[in-house]
């Protein structure tokens, strides 16, 4: 043994045999440690009767937009509103400067009573002369002379009534009263102005009780939404951006042509706005439900993941492993998502988790906090 080693040569290549058997003793080969289960959370897939829906955003209307106008020249003595209030049908608006019409009414009306009295005489004098006439002690032609005068004298008169009437509608013009229910704009003209007959526009009422709301919708739902029409008024409902409770009211106007351009067609909507939440100008979120779709599955949105030629979810089996399905999915409802094929109902979905998931991985559900 001794000489082995001292041999230069031997020593050489027992001591790297050596070291290799050291290495493959101490590395003898181990089991792989098992993959942890992927915490994930669910949902669970429900049955449920949804609204078949169109979504739009839509504008909010005047039911009606008056522009009020002064029929007759005049200065404005009197204002009898504040800018912004409401109005009443029938309301004093405004008062004009009226003297002038006033007089000339009661020039009218002296006219008239004056023609009246001649035209009394005029009938007194011609039962007069036909009984002259019969007797033969005037001319007939004194007779005839007499009946053209009392006709002139009853056109005469019949003119003083007209203009008499025509007058006075002109009085009626002085003072200015809002012609429908609404709410005032911004005062045009102020109290000592003088405005002229149908020149501007003196305010603006606009009728927000009822209001409307108008959208557009793709030419291809006009035949889904005329269909359904046809069975019953059909609810709308108006969401303003930041306030989530509706405005609820119903579709009433279908436009008569599609827009070439866009291949858009417009709707109206009619809302009773009691509170007067909806404000003209205003832009809303429009829900037109056209039906209601019994026994619809429907999942939370965040289950539903995109691939490359489709869509998919993981549902969870039994045995806690996850199964990927293609899905064919609906409507999307408040967070949720319909789901028309490939999933059943009380099926398990993974709702967070999904981007550690493949098919068949291990998964233990987290709890709800």
């Amino acid at each position: 043994m001794n000489l082995l080693f001292r041999n230069p040569v031997l020593r050489g290549l027992i001591l790297p045999v050596a070291l290799l058997i050291f290495l493959f003793s101490c590395s003898s080969p181990k089991s792989p440690p098992a993959k942890r289960p992927v915490p994930v959370a669910v949902a669970t897939a429900i049955q449920k009767t949804i609204p078949l829906q169109i979504e739009a955003i839509g504008a909010v209307e005047p039911y009606q937009t008056i522009s009020v106008k002064t029929q007759l020249t005049g200065q404005i003595t009197q204002v009898y509103f504040k800018e912004g209030q409401d109005v009443k049908k029938g309301d004093p608006l405004f008062k004009l400067d009226c003297r002038t019409y006033e007089e000339t009414v009661k020039q009218a009306e002296a006219n008239l009573i004056r023609d009246k009295a001649h035209l009394q005489n005029a009938r007194q004098e011609l039962t007069r002369y036909a009984f002259l006439v019969e007797k033969g002690y005037v001319a007939k032609q004194q007779y005839d002379q007499i009946k053209t005068n009392l006709a002139a004298l009853e056109a005469t008169v019949n003119a003083d009534k007209a203009l008499v009437e025509s007058n006075r509608v002109q009085l009626q013009y002085c003072s200015i009263h809002s012609p429908i229910d609404g709410r005032t704009g911004s005062l045009k003209v102020n109290r000592g102005n003088v405005v002229k007959l149908n020149d501007v526009e003196v305010v603006v009422i606009n009728q927000i009780q009822p209001i409307y709301v108008t959208l557009t919708v793709p030419e291809k739902e006009l035949a889904r939404i005329k269909t359904y029409q046809a069975r019953r008024q059909l609810p709308a409902e108006a969401v303003i951006p930041g306030d989530e409770r509706p405005e609820k009211g119903e579709l009433t106007f279908i436009d008569n042509a599609v827009n070439r351009a866009t291949g858009m067609i417009t709707l109206k909507g009619t809302f009773a706005n009691r509170e007067k939440r909806l404000w003209p100008g205003q832009f809303v979120n429009v829900v037109l439900t056209l039906d209601m779709e019994p026994n619809t599955i429907m999942v939370p949105s965040q289950a539903v993941e995109k691939g490359q030629t489709d869509q998919y979810v993981f549902v969870v089996k039994s045995d806690n492993t996850v199964d990927m399905r293609s899905v064919t999915t609906g409507a999307v409802i408040r967070g949720e998502t319909a789901i028309l094929k490939g999933v059943q109902a009380g099926e398990k979905v993974v709702t967070d988790g999904q981007l550690r998931l493949i098919p068949g991985a291990k998964v233990s559900i987290k709890e709800k906090p």
